[in-house]
């Protein structure tokens, strides 16, 4: 075993990245943080029984083949792991599931959903608000210990999901502080520790020990490896939260304090520095957990998910429309006021609506990006981010987002030029020492001020009205 103290050589790094959406195997070079090789797939979730989970088999098989042709070429000499958040394996003693990953957008009974509101602890505590769902990892073991109590009785060993897969891969079981530093409703982040919802669920026993981000957790199992092609044996790191992963490089590129954007199906704000003095569990305000296992103030919304309900339909526009599609959003005040996906974010009891609607196509995608972007200040401003502002993820690209948050925060922003920042972050627990490339934001938007200042009137009025 190796740990965060130790620096292996490693030329090149497999990452298995399983996010909501899709899951892909990428090779990192170790000289040029570059991904020489790239496999993707659908993450699909299955209806049931006995309730929406992951096809876990099928990911296994992806995860399997991809890595049997790595091994060809280009090669890799460790692994290292990171997935989405809010999801758990629940083994039993032969270390198969018990039962099926769950999906967390699967909403509960309302009785098991009371139930489970009288047992969490309070926000002091977690600094995990009251989420959908399963999305608090607390209210999926709830939900299974309390709908399919037979099976839970069968439960052995408690993994958070890239633990899980990092199990599969070495027989060795683990749990990570990313991973139930994740609004789970089980951890305290200013402590270190589990919370008082570990023994009301009765399951500490159950939980796999913890573990740091950077241990590597063992080798790949001997039959594994050959099945795969492997000649020599290839270590697997215990992996990391993906919004996490994302955050590490600019930890170690930025320092504190700085604020990190990381986009995907979730558009999350992390606080580096911030103090969680003024947290508003109501509005999506977290205390996340980094890599080395300190507390980050965060907010949230499910920004990607957002974006494509906005823009999947539409026809491509060209520079020349878009440019003046912006004089014109912004001349008219044409304003998308959230939120899109309900029940998340700053502002959760809020329904979309459209104060004028646009004119076309064009019209539509800039209204998109600027509500992207007044929603991400937004979530800045409620934890109190400071330092410059680096966005990493598919919005890193979007330059009209990006020239928005330079002008309503008046900082710097950068722009991560890498292909994913979480593939980077999981590399870099194997010891690699990388520099994301980064470009920054300039230019003025005249007229912006005026329109996310009415914006946020109209926003806030009907949050509070609701």
């Amino acid at each position: 075993m190796t740990t965060s103290n130790e620096r292996p050589n490693y030329p090149h790094v497999a990452v298995i990245d399983i996010g909501k959406t899709n899951a892909k195997l990428v090779v990192v070079d170790a000289a040029t943080g570059a991904e020489i090789a790239v496999r993707k797939t659908a993450n699909t979730v299955l209806a049931g029984p006995p309730y929406p989970h992951f096809d876990i088999e099928a990911l296994w098989r992806f995860i399997l083949e991809t890595l049997t042709e790595f091994a060809r070429e280009p090669g890799f000499d460790a692994l290292s792991i990171t997935t989405h958040g809010a999801c758990a394996a629940l083994l039993d003693e032969s270390g198969a599931l018990a039962l099926p990953v769950l999906d967390y957008e699967h909403l509960y009974p309302q009785d098991i959903q009371s139930a489970y509101a009288a047992l969490r602890p309070d926000f002091a505590e977690t600094f995990s608000p009251k989420l959908a769902g399963g999305l608090n990892v607390g209210a999926q073991l709830h939900y299974q210990q309390t709908a399919f109590s037979a099976d839970f009785a069968r439960v052995a060993t408690i993994l958070v999901y890239p633990q899980y897969w990092a199990y599969r891969l070495t027989g060795v079981a683990a749990n990570e502080g990313t991973s139930l530093g994740c609004h789970t409703d089980l951890w305290q982040p200013f402590a270190a520790s589990y919370s008082s919802l570990v023994d009301r669920l009765g399951i500490r026993k159950q939980l796999a020990p913890v573990r740091s981000a950077f241990d590597a957790l063992g080798a790949i199992k001997p039959e594994l490896a050959g099945r795969l092609g492997l000649t020599r044996p290839v270590p697997v790191y215990c992996g990391i939260h993906d919004s996490n992963a994302s955050l590490l490089p600019h930890l170690l590129g930025f320092g504190s304090p700085c604020s990190v954007i990381s986009t995907g199906t979730w558009v999350i704000s992390f606080g580096v520095g911030a103090k969680p003095d003024h947290l508003d569990p109501n509005r999506d305000n977290l205390v996340n957990v980094d890599a080395y296992g300190s507390p980050v103030p965060t907010a949230r919304y499910m920004g990607g998910r957002e974006w494509d309900i906005l823009t999947r339909d539409l026809p491509s526009s060209t520079s020349e429309e878009e440019a003046l599609a912006l004089r014109s959003v912004l001349k008219k005040g044409l304003l998308l006021l959230p939120s899109v996906v309900e029940k998340t974010g700053p502002y959760p009891d809020s329904k979309a609506e459209w104060i004028l609607e646009p004119e076309n196509p064009a019209e539509r995608r800039v209204a998109a990006s600027l509500y992207e972007a007044m929603m991400t200040v937004t979530c800045l401003e409620l934890i109190g981010a400071a330092g410059p502002v680096i966005v990493e993820g598919p919005f890193a690209k979007n330059a009209l987002y990006l020239q928005a948050l330079h002008n309503l925060t008046q900082r710097d922003v950068f722009a991560s030029e890498a292909t994913t920042g979480t593939a980077i972050g999981a590399a870099l627990l194997t010891g690699l020492e990388l520099q994301v490339p980064m470009h920054a934001v300039s230019g003025e938007l005249e007229g912006l001020a005026s329109y996310a200042s009415l914006w946020r009137e109209r926003a806030d009025a009907r949050g509070a009205s609701v």
